[in-house]
């Protein structure tokens, strides 16, 4: 395990001096599990090194970056989750996109899906603005908090099960630091599903022993700690899903409306 030196530069960067660095599986299980709060669980995610390949992928799209964002500062780095810190809505992707999050430092912000997903969030109640293009835009989500399942951009948005499960405690105990309050849980896409389903035990969710079959709509019971939280499917917002019609506005728009209404509902 090695630390970060203070001062990266980055405006609002999560990581303090000597922020300890996972360069493997092991130490990221370590670091999650000694995380006591979100602020903590951000900085040591912030500078993760664990999986090789996707180090060399998001710090190479860092530094060739896309034509159209030449002039900018690209984040490089592992995307951590973001949003309020007591959310009654917890909504999860598969990993930042190259030139998305990994560039701003920001889940779904600057990119297509980001564009579909905050717009939806916008028309349901759970975000202040329509768009997420930059991480000091002014954005705010209400009442929600938006995680992936692994936190650094994977070449061609194919994460491997390896670098999934090493991955796992981050998103493992951001959901038990955020768990009192959270009454629903948004898995977009199956990537997302499959990765939700030991990462809630490992939080201390009780859930069916089989895990049920992803699909758009679906809904699974949930406990934690005696309080009803419920799990939705939701199809990821991607390109190839917007573009061919398999997710529509209506369809996203479905799904938010339900988990707005299923968190009122647990508030009664």
């Amino acid at each position: 395990m090695s630390f970060v030196p203070p001062g990266s530069g980055w405006p609002g960067d999560p990581a303090a001096p000597e922020t300890p660095v996972a360069h493997g599986a092991a130490e990221v299980a370590k670091l999650a599990a000694e995380s006591r709060t979100l602020g903590e669980l951000t900085a040591r995610q912030s500078v993760c090194r664990a999986c090789p390949r996707l180090v060399e992928w998001r710090e190479t799209v860092a530094d060739v970056k896309r034509r159209a964002f030449a002039t900018e500062r690209y984040w490089g780095r592992p995307v951590p989750g973001w949003g309020e810190e007591r959310p009654h809505t917890v909504i999860v992707g598969l990993a930042p996109a190259a030139h998305g999050g990994n560039r701003t430092g920001r889940i779904f912000t600057g990119d297509r899906s980001g564009d579909w997903l905050f717009a939806s969030l916008y028309r349901t109640g759970l975000a202040a603005q329509e768009t997420s293009t930059h991480a000091a835009d002014g954005q705010r989500l209400l009442g929600a908090r938006v995680l992936a399942a692994v936190r650094c951009a994977p070449p061609a948005n194919r994460p491997t099960s390896e670098e999934r499960d090493a991955c796992r405690p981050w998103l493992s105990r951001e959901l038990a630091l955020v768990a009192e309050s959270v009454r629903v849980i948004v898995a977009l896409g199956g990537f997302a599903w499959d990765a939700l389903w030991p990462a809630l035990a490992d939080a201390g969710f009780t859930r069916p022993p089989r895990r049920p079959r992803f699909g758009h709509g679906a809904e699974v019971a949930l406990e934690y700690r005696g309080a009803k939280v419920t799990l939705l499917g939701c199809y990821h917002p991607s390109q190839q899903n917007t573009f061919t019609g398999r997710v529509t506005a209506d369809m996203l728009d479905a799904v938010f409306s339900r988990a707005v209404a299923l968190a009122r509902e647990s508030r009664r």
